[in-house]
């Protein structure tokens, strides 16, 4: 016979499974405390990714810092202080990040607010001399500044690190860059990260047909990363919107990158739960034609794309998974859409049961975008409710068809939906910072 205490912690994580079961038949996506049947919940901090959830579920999995030792878990407010807990960029014993309140990245060590000027000052740089003349002297001083910026505001991350934020504290990163640079095993998540501004943008005249202005540093960037799990983010341009940008040589001077680049053959990777907002040039797989064969496989589900231009994602050579996502085109703060995926240089994309609001008088035929070598397969994609096959009707308006088979079948879907009906709905309160306890 069972004691009776025995049999009352059985009913308990019998309920308790039975509540995570449910909220996965849901759809709902990572839940809030994973359970464990010898110590209970597991607290935010410590959570590692779910099994079959996405590429980063492959081989080992991921699990970022949550065995790290008591005395490698760090709770920091200000720049200086997370720069002390990430350490060296080489230190790959597992270390817990958490993030309370909102970080300024544009600060110096004691705390000071930096701008633009700080970081010219001494270079002999000006916007206004680097108009008259973009190359020479004037190009060596906006690279000096530019130098001096990214010192101050991209912060590495090392193997076996989660960072997170503090739940109720409105946890967030303005200004700054985390750069996942060849390193494996990192979690980031329930992170505001917003205005990851270039103060010196480059004048490049050989970029397309009319030149372009080129910025540095991505909200997060993964460069030769492995098995990295971004969830619960949200990611914004505000308050500096590009579309208060001015014009210089007949093109605006953009002052952002990209929110979230998978570039430089990093590989198994699940972007999860985001809200990406306010932004043009949001995610980038493969950083050229010719990054990484083999690897750059990507899990991207249950994201809002919502006053998006573009790249959500642009993806090259790999296998990406695009599922259960909400992609809202509605032109925000200056920011029209242009297209949502673009799969180009033979990647071999499958979006499926993803769903798609569009205003009235937008072509169904500009939400994907190719250069006629990339896949897009995948069913189940509703625009406005209605089921669409959105490769035929790109097909059917542009020379440069997209294929419509891809060479691999996804098996790491424990949260893939049957359906994309409710997903405006569901996904308006269970993505983005701030939502996880």
């Amino acid at each position: 016979m069972v004691p009776p205490s025995h049999r009352r912690s059985l009913r308990r994580r019998r309920t308790a499974l039975l509540s995570v079961g449910a909220v996965a038949a849901a759809g709902l996506g990572a839940v809030p405390f994973v359970m464990n049947a010898n110590a209970g919940a597991v607290e935010l901090a410590r959570q590692a990714l779910p099994a079959k959830d996405g590429w980063a579920a492959s081989g080992s999995g991921t699990t970022g810092g949550s065995k790290a030792s008591s005395a490698r878990v760090y709770t920091v407010s200000t720049r200086a202080q997370l720069v002390k807990a990430l350490g060296a960029a080489t230190n790959s014993a597992p270390k817990i990040i958490k993030v309370k309140g909102k970080i300024n990245a544009n600060t110096n060590a004691a705390g000071k607010a930096l701008t633009c000027a700080d970081y010219a000052s001494g270079t002999g740089y000006s916007l206004a001399a680097y108009l008259k003349s973009p190359s020479g002297a004037q190009e060596k001083a906006r690279a000096a500044a530019q130098a001096k910026q990214k010192k101050n505001i991209v912060f590495m991350v090392p193997a076996n690190t989660t960072i997170v934020g503090v739940p109720g504290t409105k946890a967030g990163i303005t200004g700054g860059s985390l750069q996942v640079k060849n390193a494996d095993n990192v979690i980031i998540r329930n992170l505001s990260l917003t205005n990851t501004r270039d103060c010196f943008p480059a004048w490049d005249p050989d970029d397309g047909d009319t030149g372009n202005w080129n910025s540095e540093y991505d909200s997060i960037t993964l460069r030769g990363a492995t098995h990295v799990w971004v969830d619960h983010n949200t990611f914004s341009d505000g308050p500096n919107y590009d579309s208060a940008a001015k014009a210089y040589f007949g093109r605006k001077y953009q002052r952002h990158d990209g929110a979230l680049d998978i570039t430089n053959g990093s590989d198994l990777v699940t972007v999860e739960r985001n809200r990406f907002t306010n932004h043009d040039k949001t995610m980038l797989i493969g950083s050229s034609d010719t990054d990484s064969v083999g690897k750059l496989r990507v899990s991207i589900h249950h994201n809002v794309w919502k006053g998006v231009t573009q790249r959500a994602p642009l993806a090259r050579i790999g296998q990406i998974h695009v599922y259960n996502n909400f992609y809202d085109t509605t032109t925000l703060n200056g920011y029209a859409h242009s297209y949502s995926i673009n799969s180009r240089a033979k990647a071999q994309v499958i979006a499926e049961r993803n769903y798609w609001k569009v205003p009235a008088g937008q072509k169904v035929s500009k939400l994907l975008s190719g250069d006629g070598t990339g896949a897009i397969a995948g069913t189940g994609n509703l625009v406005n409710g209605k089921a669409t096959n959105l490769v035929a009707a790109y097909n059917a308006a542009n020379s440069k068809k997209l294929k419509t088979t891809a060479n691999w079948t996804p098996s790491l879907t424990a949260r893939l939906q049957t359906t994309a009906t409710n997903l405006p709905t569901s996904l308006t309160t269970t993505t983005g910072a701030g939502v996880l306890p």
